[in-house]
């Protein structure tokens, strides 16, 4: 989006800052925004007295200003320039007219301005606040945020339904995708690699809901993990030999429950000098090592034309000479290629998927497989499911908001017509003290039919991490 629709977009009186009251009643059952804050402005006067102006109405009829006196030239890529001139001409006008604003109010009002103009206005304080790990819009006059795994109330509102879409569209607009009334849900993604999710009336009926799943600047370690007592040291050593082993791997868990994080950790494990490619509705994968090809699937156009689902993507994947395949998360006939691309030659391969058990997980790909639209007896399915999937590292997010692995499970084979599963590794909750659930991941005592390949591969593990020494 150029700096000059971004201008338009942010006039004064179509836009709000964060935490600004609605001109119009909020709706029943919803939060009010905080009261005004009144600051006298010297110079206008009605009367003969001087008269007092909310922050509010401050900040508009600067930001209008700002806007008229911006170059609407200026190279957006360059925010460095911009937010320079922006300071410059805010400097100007407010000392042109002698508000009487301290010190913090003028650095709030500048910041709301220049977010307006050139960021994602009353979002950009939330998305600069690391302690946040998911926003979501559900219409202008609501917004919750996500900290340690509870959901909060912000401060944060907009003015009306246009506000949001305007910030919607400000996301979307760079990677070429488009939400309105014939297509209204969008999947994108932040500069950042953050997931966005966006759905508009009529499909929602209270307005714009927008969903931001922030992820970290720096991607997170074992090391983080095991501190945020995800999993231990132990489970980790486990993990890495399987994926330097190159079994194939699904993260399995509810939404919100780490799955994508977890999946980062277990790549971060596949040696350098493998080619890797990775399959995602919107990129949100952070790989570190140097040789990864990133495919993203892309939406029908407006004609509804030109779609190209994961499926096809993981077909093409298969011409590329990957070593590992990574599809950041299977849900329907991609699961098909996906079993067959690991029943054929490319061990190591990882996915994540959405269940509550490593067992519904199963029974999900098996659903998924026939959503391809194949005609194949279902111990047929099993047997492709048996042969491919190695390992299954369920993920919860527990009632006091803590994201644990609480299951590694290693699929056995088949036995009759059902798909034999054992837990290697569990999580046992021993109390609730404080709010906090209180417990261990343990190992079930149960060694791996896997192992063996573990020697073959020339990857050790220490003595006793299966809970005996063999």
């Amino acid at each position: 989006m150029s700096l000059l629709k971004r201008i338009e977009s942010a006039k004064p009186g179509s836009l709000v800052p964060a935490g600004s009251p609605s001109p119009t009643p909020a709706a029943p059952g919803t939060p009010a925004g905080p009261p005004p804050t009144p600051i006298a402005a010297g110079p206008r006067m009605v009367g003969g007295g001087p008269i007092r102006e909310s922050f509010r109405d401050v900040k508009f009829r600067i930001q209008g200003q700002v806007i008229s006196d911006l170059d609407p030239k200026l190279d957006l890529a360059n925010q460095g320039e911009v937010r320079r001139q922006i300071e410059e001409i805010f400097g100007r006008v407010v000392d042109g007219e002698g508000l009487a604003l301290t010190r913090a109010e003028r650095v709030r009002m500048l910041e709301q301005i220049t977010d307006e103009i050139i960021g994602l206005g009353p979002l950009e304080p939330l998305l600069r606040d690391e302690s946040v790990t998911e926003i979501m819009v559900n219409g202008p006059r609501q917004v919750y945020i996500e900290r340690s795994g509870k959901l909060e109330l912000s401060g944060v509102v907009f003015q009306n339904d246009d506000h949001v879409m305007r910030i919607i569209d400000r996301i979307i607009a760079p990677i070429g995708r488009r939400v309105d009334e014939s297509s209204p849900m969008v999947d994108a993604r932040l500069t950042d690699g953050s997931r966005v999710n966006a759905i508009i009336p009529p499909l929602s009926l209270v307005g714009p809901v927008l969903t931001i799943r922030k992820f970290a600047a720096s991607p997170f370690t074992v090391d983080d993990l095991v501190r945020f007592g995800t999993a231990t040291p132990d489970m980790f050593d486990f993990l890495r030999a399987c994926v330097e082993a190159r079994l194939n791997c699904f993260v399995s868990g509810g939404t919100g429950s780490g799955k994508t994080t977890t999946l980062n950790v277990l790549s971060s494990f596949i040696p350098s000098d493998e080619r890797i490619v990775t399959i995602e509705d919107a990129a949100e994968l952070q790989l570190r090592q140097e040789h990864v090809v990133t495919l993203e699937s892309r939406p029908p156009n407006i004609e509804g034309r030109g779609a190209i689902p994961i499926r096809e993507l993981v077909r093409n994947a298969l011409r590329m000479r990957p070593d590992r395949i990574i599809v950041g998360e299977v849900r329907s006939g991609e699961a098909l290629d996906m079993l067959q691309a690991m029943n054929t030659g490319h061990d190591g391969s990882m996915s994540t998927g959405h269940a509550n058990s490593p067992r519904d997980m199963l029974s999900r790909l098996e659903t998924m497989v026939l959503m391809a639209g194949v005609d194949l007896p279902l111990r047929a399915i099993r047997e492709q499911i048996a042969s491919a999937v190695d390992l299954i590292v369920q993920q919860s997010r527990l009632k006091d908001g803590s994201r644990r692995i609480v299951a590694i499970t290693e699929v056995q084979g088949m036995e009759g017509d059902m798909i034999v599963m054992q837990d290697v590794f569990i999580f046992e909750q021993t109390g609730f003290v404080d709010g906090k659930i209180q417990g261990r991941l343990r190992p079930t005592g149960i060694r791996p039919k896997f192992v063996e390949k573990f020697e073959a591969m020339g990857v050790h593990l220490p003595p006793g991490l299966f809970g005996y020494s063999f």
